[in-house]
């Protein structure tokens, strides 16, 4: 049989976008098989490039000057050196854009518009385009035109209120999430407008803008704590690894460390009891339903320690596995990654490097998170390991149809 093209082959994207939110939208395009030309500045590249350590290492584990960071999101991609500060580089980018389907960037409010490279110079030339902005705070609103990061968000948006332990607890206080899930979200959220918006696209014939903001983000992946407060006034509070509307639902020490209990219906709970030796607990007046079991939940949760003690975390996954009584390890990253279950999804893929990329760095291969996107009949594609710095820039510009001398001609001209 031949295989099917990938998902998205069919789709040209031009990414101006750096950091995060905007370059992980980019690669859950590329990954559905999109032609994602990544635009950087020349000699210094995304940001993500220098953020380290950690840095990848060579052949013989020392670090390179190249930071790990910048492979999480932009894998499958090609990149291109172009100063859009010059008129030539900015033209370069124009022509680009009027052979693209998609744009996504992530300058400050109206930074583009003194490049003629903004939603309205671009859709004069190319009125099929979708232009996808993200920003911290939106297109309007008195905080438009402020910088926005995802840890400023997380504070903002009241995140980090509900992330930790409870004030009156050793170690109590406001936490971050331990990755930036304000632009990871961000990024979910634009790839799936501007799915929509190629759908439109489809039927009208015409692109359109997306304005995309990380508060906005923010605020609705508060998801359930959100919709808590705004129906009934109450303020969340921050409350460790335990669950507001859950119980029990959280770490429960073990005889060699600790594992994580989520029991979410009545059923799950009676049958935990009866395998930890208590049906008693089942039919107890302070434990017989959720609701229940919230309201008495310091007793529940100390009654249940003392038995939790009793077994290694091995054990207790061994007696609770069959019975459908959600129950896990507590893994470090190590150990993750190790995982059999992990292993068995092949979630780690390694990528080598170009010839002349590897030649230059002395790296070998990249390894990468997998896409979690199983397709049956157009699965994620593997193009590239996430490029070096202007690694295609005479491809692409060849593709765009300038000649050599040209090209040489801008690289002479620090255009490139």
């Amino acid at each position: 049989m031949t295989p099917q093209p990938a998902a998205l082959a069919h789709l040209k994207v031009l990414d101006l976008s750096r950091v995060l939110a905007g370059p992980w939208c980019t690669q859950m395009l590329a990954d559905l098989g999109a032609d994602v030309v990544k635009v950087e500045r020349p000699g210094v590249g995304d940001d993500t490039r220098h953020w380290g350590p950690p840095f990848l290492q060579d052949a013989q584990g020392r670090d390179t000057d190249q930071a790990t960071y910048f492979t999480s999101c932009n894998r499958n991609k090609r990149s291109i050196t172009i100063d859009m500060a010059q008129p030539e580089g900015q033209a370069l980018i124009r022509r680009m854009a009027a052979q693209s389907d998609i744009v996504v960037e992530n300058f400050k409010v109206g930074g583009l518009a003194a490049y003629g490279l903004d939603y309205a110079s671009l859709k004069a030339l190319n009125p099929r385009l979708i232009y996808c902005s993200v920003t911290g705070f939106g297109q309007d609103g008195p905080y438009a035109e402020r910088a926005g990061y995802d840890l400023m968000i997380q504070a903002m948006s009241g995140m980090m209120s509900i992330t930790g332990k409870a004030d009156d607890v050793s170690g109590g206080g406001p936490q971050r999430v331990g990755v930036a899930l304000t632009d990871l979200f961000t990024g979910v959220y634009a790839s799936t407008a501007i799915l929509a918006a190629l759908e439109v696209r489809n039927r009208t014939g015409e692109g359109q803008h997306i304005d995309m903001a990380l508060l906005d983000v923010g605020m609705a992946i508060l998801a359930n704590q959100a919709a808590g407060f705004l129906n009934t006034g109450k303020v969340p509070q921050r409350q460790g690894n335990s669950h507001p509307s859950l119980a029990p639902y959280q770490d429960f020490p073990t005889l060699d460390g600790a594992m994580l209990l989520a029991i979410g219906n009545d059923g799950q709970f009676a049958r935990f009891c009866e395998a930890a030796g208590h049906p008693e607990w089942a039919a107890d007046a302070r434990f017989s339903s959720n609701s229940l079991r919230v309201k008495n939940r310091e007793a529940l949760i100390a009654a249940l320690q003392e038995v939790t003690r009793t077994r290694s975390t091995a054990q207790w996954i061994t007696l609770l596995e069959d019975k459908a009584v959600p129950c896990g390890p507590i893994n470090d990253m190590g150990q993750a990654f190790a995982d059999a279950q992990v292993q068995a999804r092949n979630l780690v893929v390694n990528q080598p490097l170009a010839p002349a990329e590897r030649a230059q760095t002395a790296i070998e291969s990249i390894a990468t998170v997998a896409s979690p996107l199983r397709l049956t009949a157009t699965p994620p594609v593997l193009h590239r390991a996430p490029p070096g710095l202007g690694e295609h820039t005479d491809e692409v510009l060849a593709e765009l149809g300038l000649d050599a001398l040209t090209i040489a001609s801008l690289r002479v001209g620090g255009v490139l």
